[in-house]
């Protein structure tokens, strides 16, 4: 079956960093893009980042551009989130997600009952 898993949330202080990382296993098609994304609290589903697998293009939310990169490791079927500058306004569940009916253009638009999920990771922003 298909897995995504996520690591490296918690909690850190205003201004802090976190590093999160997704690990994708059980996929038989190649998925050409995957993508962070978070929900807070009483909040909207919101696309974070995300990546073309294959020429490594990038697209941000503008909330976290010039704050967050994303990046992978296709060898290792990995995807990165690093998280800069963090505002309590990021404090949300992350998830991790990959979508094989999407350009990665589009990315950012997918939706839960779409594509493959992670179990999210939480990441607690204290000011």
């Amino acid at each position: 079956r298909v897995q995504l898993v996520e690591s490296g949330g918690g909690s850190v202080q205003a201004g802090g960093s976190l590093r999160l990382s997704c690990s994708v296993s059980g996929l038989t098609r190649k998925t050409n893009c995957m993508g962070w994304f978070r929900q807070a609290l009483g909040k909207e589903h919101e696309g974070v980042a995300t990546i073309d697998t294959g020429d490594g293009s990038t697209y941000y939310a503008d909330s976290v551009k010039d704050r967050f990169t994303i990046s992978r490791d296709n060898a290792k079927n990995t995807v990165y989130l690093q998280m800069n500058s963090l505002k309590p306004e990021d404090t949300a569940m992350y998830y991790c997600a990959a979508a094989l009916t999407r350009t990665c253009r589009s990315f950012l638009g997918l939706q839960r009952h779409e594509g493959y999920w992670g179990q999210g990771t939480q990441v607690t922003v204290s000011s």
